[in-house]
């Protein structure tokens, strides 16, 4: 016994300091620059409910909504719960592991059997075999000790697939809501430009009422009738596919918040300003992006698990060492079963040592520094990528910001063309086709300022979610919401 306690001291020594085989994980700098983003921005970072740029609180209870019952985040809300249950199953593997056992026989054994055997030595007289009880409850041990850290680095590796699922849910979010705020600013550009195509439908028909009544004075001929009225015809035609793309787009919010189509029709139906963000942004500074973008994080932490598994494949060519052991009761008398004298119990410890396997251990090891180094490559794919998505979303913003102001001139310009043509033609000095031409002029106006209100909205969406947007904050009420 003494042997065994010293075999056991030296054993739990030997796990508790334990070696970790593999190279340990430190995050790897992601490269960004670390300068402002530009002249517009400032240091003061996003807003973790980043919609409430645009003023709108239509759009502010949509983002809540779509945060508590879209069906992808609550999809991806239980990919956590998975990941978290396989974690613990990995752990586990660093315990003991401890069953119960029980068991009861009722035997008989043939006397024509073995027990035949036996009758030489009984003097030649035949053995009855009576049936015959046993009972053996009984406990049994087996623990492997982890001396090279091969659970350990399975536990890193699964924590860190934890981490990547939850910032893989962060990054459902972001997606989510982005998709959300660009369909319902794209739904109310679309009610602005059926409110321009009404209004520019009702003008037409003021035209071809003019045409009418300088053709009833003998002023002008029905050709400018006819050409007035063709206009009107064209404008009108605008206006059906409008609002056949204004239900679609509410059907697709109607999807984001799990109702059925119609399910927002009474709510959104009717017609508001398209949002508008901040001439200025608060975007913080790039380095702040790989702490903010789930993508980013995801890929960390997925480069963290394959650095975890090349310590898993290491400890392979290491001996593993496990204990065993059992103690129970024997008894053929259950009223004699929990005496002293019917305990019995094993113990003791096992090695296992690899000697050949044919090259698989290597290959192995191979494997999981091959796919540690496409990890790596993939981190930094991911964070290229997101810092070009910077740049061209903010140089997108920018540029369509500056044509916007300058939509807004022509606008005004063309509208003036249009009053102008409008009465000169009805005071007789100037022809029918300077009033269609205004008119077209007017409507390509109204129709690309309306456009371009809507982009610049979109384009500071695309931008925000480019920055990570901040929703992380959000992320903890939308789970409780679920």
């Amino acid at each position: 016994m003494s042997a065994l306690r010293r075999l056991l001291a030296l054993v739990a020594a030997s796990a508790l300091s334990g070696c970790l085989m593999g190279p340990d994980f430190s995050a790897p700098d992601p490269g960004l620059p670390q300068t402002g983003l530009g002249a517009d921005t400032a240091r003061s970072g996003l807003d973790p409910q980043w919609w409430r740029v645009f003023r709108d609180p239509t759009l502010v209870d949509l983002e809540t909504r779509v945060a508590a019952q879209n069906l992808d985040l609550r999809t991806a809300a239980l990919r956590i719960a998975e990941s978290r249950a396989q974690r613990g199953i990995v752990a586990s593997a660093a315990a003991p592991d401890v069953n119960g056992a029980a068991k009861y026989t009722h035997s008989l054994y043939s006397d024509n059997g073995l027990v035949s055997l036996l009758t030489p030595l009984a003097g030649g007289h035949p053995i009855s075999v009576q049936p015959m009880d046993e009972y053996t409850p009984a406990l049994d041990l087996s623990w492997e000790i982890d001396l090279w850290g091969k659970v350990a680095r399975q536990t890193e590796a699964a924590e860190a697939q934890v981490e990547a699922t939850e910032d893989a849910r962060r990054g459902a979010l972001t997606s989510t809501l982005a998709e959300a705020a660009r369909d319902y600013i794209q739904l109310r550009g679309l009610q602005t430009q059926l409110r321009i195509g009404e209004d520019n439908a009702r003008t037409a028909d003021e035209i071809v009422a003019l045409a009418r009544a300088r053709e009833s004075g003998g002023m002008t001929t029905a050709l400018d009738v006819e050409n007035a009225a063709a206009q009107a015809d064209a404008v009108k035609a605008a206006i059906p596919p409008l609002r056949a793309q204004i239900q679609i787009s509410i059907d697709a919010l109607s999807f984001l918040v799990n109702l059925p189509p119609n399910g927002l029709r009474g709510e959104f139906l009717r017609a508001r300003p398209t949002p508008r963000g901040p001439d200025r942004l608060g975007a913080g500074v790039a380095f702040d992006l790989a702490r903010r973008r789930p993508d980013i994080r995801q890929a960390e932490a997925q480069l963290h698990a394959a650095t975890a598994t090349i310590g898993v494949a290491t400890a392979a060519f290491y001996p593993s060492i496990s204990l065993t052991g059992m103690v129970g009761l024997d008894s053929l008398n259950f009223n004699t079963l929990f005496q002293p004298n019917s305990i019995e119990y094993a113990v003791g410890p096992s090695l296992t040592l690899p000697i050949f396997d044919g090259g698989r251990l290597k290959s192995n090891l191979e494997l999981t520094e091959t796919q540690q180094q496409e990890a790596y490559i993939g981190y930094h794919k991911t964070v290229l990528r997101a810092w070009h998505e910077v740049a061209d979303a903010l140089a997108a913003w920018r540029g369509e910001k500056d044509r916007l102001a300058r939509l807004d001139s022509q606008c005004e310009h063309a509208h003036r063309a249009l009053a102008l043509a409008r009465d000169r033609y009805g005071q007789g000095v100037a022809e029918f086709l300077v009033v269609l031409d205004a008119e077209r002029g007017a409507l390509a106006a109204d129709e690309q300022r309306a456009a371009s209100e809507a982009n610049v909205s979109l384009d500071l969406v695309q931008l925000y979610k480019a920055l990570g947007g901040g929703w992380e904050a959000f992320a903890p009420a939308a789970a409780a919401a679920n």
